[in-house]
């Protein structure tokens, strides 16, 4: 049973890392030096309010963070 948990608990943690890498980030960059904001810009994603792949990977993001806790609760109180 624990074998199982701490796979799980790898598992998980390898796919946290990969997803939270995965996520473009809010500094707009170069785009700053103009005094622009990181929210300009014409493409699908931004007009959409971020409801497509922004949102699917916050979802994800947050779905892994609330798995990661919970294996390792499982793992402290089962190794205590």
């Amino acid at each position: 049973m624990n074998t199982l948990f701490v796979a799980l608990h790898l598992i998980v943690s390898v796919l946290l890392i990969v997803v939270v890498l995965l996520q473009e980030g809010k500094d707009p960059g170069m785009r700053g030096i103009q005094g622009a904001s990181s929210d300009m810009g014409d493409s699908f994603f931004k007009r959409a309010g971020g409801t497509t792949k922004e949102k699917m990977q916050v979802r994800l993001t947050t779905t892994l963070a609330i798995l990661f806790l919970i294996t390792t609760v499982v793992l402290v109180i089962t190794v205590s």
